[in-house]
């Protein structure tokens, strides 16, 4: 077996490591298993309460992946498990811990779950009614009542160290996968528009073509997805101690180049949709035109994957090629194809000037 091949699993496995999502997501699973062992640890030994299974409970329903949604879904958590354990009091205390009393608890706690004052966290209700009862059906109603202080000190400490270790553990900004992300998807379809300009160069049949439009689906998906990661950065940002170190300044431009990058996807897919539609044509192409619209898409595929390049000669290259054919004897047939793909071309080639303006894409 060649040596290369030997690698290339372990090639995978350092990309995955390399990866900024999944670094996050493994540190975000390490903070959670140590939020809920830390929350419990406090409420059963540190503070001594009964029961201590609602704190580490709590610290695993709370971490959430950016401290701006820890703060505000904890603040949802800690309003829904009051009122399961409030539920449960009121429901047992009058029917005492039946399934009967269970059943009638589930369902109030299921309906309060639909106020839209506890949004995300509302079926936390029903599950703490689950809990509370389920674990202290034999208690008395007096021990019942005695142990509603420790369970709501449960829940808060849950919360608050669920809150703490958030913001004190390398709370995630996420702006490196909103980056790699947006530079993928420019990648991707810089290497599309210099794939389209090598098949066009010689034969091609309508299974490329109908490739070239399914690649700008693909990389209309990673600019989709690219947005996710930019909307997810920003609220990482929100109360991050981290955001003082690292002011995100690029974050502020990102949006900009996906609003870009989607306008020139679109005009890619537009130029396989124009060369598709005319196939059977497009072999009769004038060759003073053909062969220098050929590499104008190829040199623009190039400047796509590394926007650093200045595009104001391509730009100048690509006008000059309609000012040339103005001036030729051409066949009226083909020039309303012409003109719509060097309009696609220039549009494309404004996009990498400014995708390079609003900031480096490679860092």
């Amino acid at each position: 077996m060649p040596s290369h091949e030997k690698t290339r699993p372990w090639s995978r496995v350092s990309d995955w490591l390399t990866s900024p999502a999944n670094q996050t997501d493994v540190l975000q699973l390490v903070k959670t298993a140590f939020a809920a062992t830390a929350a419990w640890g406090l409420a059963e030994f540190a503070f001594g309460l009964e029961q201590a299974f609602l704190a580490p409970w709590v610290a695993l329903l709370t971490v959430h992946p950016t401290v701006d949604r820890t703060l505000r879904r904890g603040a949802q958590t800690v309003l829904a498990v009051a009122a399961g354990i409030l539920i449960s009091l009121v429901v047992v205390s009058a029917f005492e811990a039946t399934a009967w009393s269970l059943g009638l608890a589930l369902l109030v706690g299921l309906g309060l779950s639909r106020l839209p004052w506890l949004r995300d966290e509302g079926m936390y209700v029903a599950t703490t009614v689950l809990f509370v009862i389920t674990t202290g059906y034999n208690l008395s109603e007096q021990r019942a009542i005695a142990l509603l202080p420790d369970r709501l000190i449960d829940t808060a400490i849950g919360v608050a160290v669920a809150l703490l270790v958030n913001l004190i553990v390398f709370p995630p900004l996420n702006d490196s996968s909103a980056q790699r992300q947006i530079d993928d998807a420019d990648e991707r379809l810089g290497q599309l528009l210099q794939d389209m300009a090598v098949q066009m160069d010689r034969s091609w049949d309508s299974q490329e073509e109908e490739d070239w439009i399914e690649r700008t689906r693909s990389v209309q998906r990673d600019v989709d997805h690219a947005w996710t990661l930019v909307r997810h950065a920003r609220e990482a940002g929100r109360w991050n101690p981290r955001r003082r170190v690292h002011p995100g300044e690029e974050i502020g431009t990102y949006p900009e180049v996906l609003l870009r990058l989607e306008e020139g996807v679109a005009q890619t897919q537009s130029i396989a949709r124009q060369v598709r539609d005319s196939s059977r044509e497009a072999h009769d192409w004038d060759p003073r035109f053909r062969d220098r619209y050929i590499d104008l898409l190829s040199q623009t595929g190039r400047g796509v994957a590394d926007p650093d390049v200045d595009v104001a000669p391509l730009r100048r290259d690509v006008q000059q090629l309609a000012d040339d054919l103005s001036d030729e004897d051409l066949s009226g047939r083909y020039w309303p194809l012409y003109g719509a793909l060097i309009a696609n071309l220039l549009a494309i080639i404004d996009v990498v000037d400014d995708v390079a303006t609003a900031r480096p894409v490679r860092t």
